[in-house]
């Protein structure tokens, strides 16, 4: 199926939408989780974010990245919804974090 660019892109950013408005309705899912099971999570989608407009010569801080994505301040979606990582979730990013940064190399 051929799409032209600009409908490409409205159904690239409407995805990202939907993907944004999904998180944010998981408050429950925690950022570790998501990295121990997809290898991202809500602050990377913020850092991509951000990079993307560096890409355009805009400049976007983190705290106004983390915003649009967390749809409040970091500071407080994290006193309202981060919790303690339990020790198995921690466990299991640092064999991640590990695997991937042995992989770089």
């Amino acid at each position: 199926m051929t799409r032209d660019p600009r409908t490409t892109i409205e159904l690239e950013a409407a995805a990202f939408r939907r993907l944004v408005a999904h998180l944010r309705e998981r408050a429950d899912v925690q950022n570790i989780d998501l990295m121990n099971l997809a290898g991202f999570c809500r602050n990377c989608l913020a850092n991509w974010y951000q990079e993307a407009a560096a890409d355009k010569g805009m400049i976007v801080s983190k705290d106004e990245a983390r915003e649009i994505i967390y749809g409040m301040p970091y500071a407080e979606w994290q006193k309202r919804h981060q919790t303690e990582a339990s020790p198995q979730a921690l466990a299991a990013f640092e064999k991640s974090s590990a695997h991937t940064t042995k992989n770089k190399n």
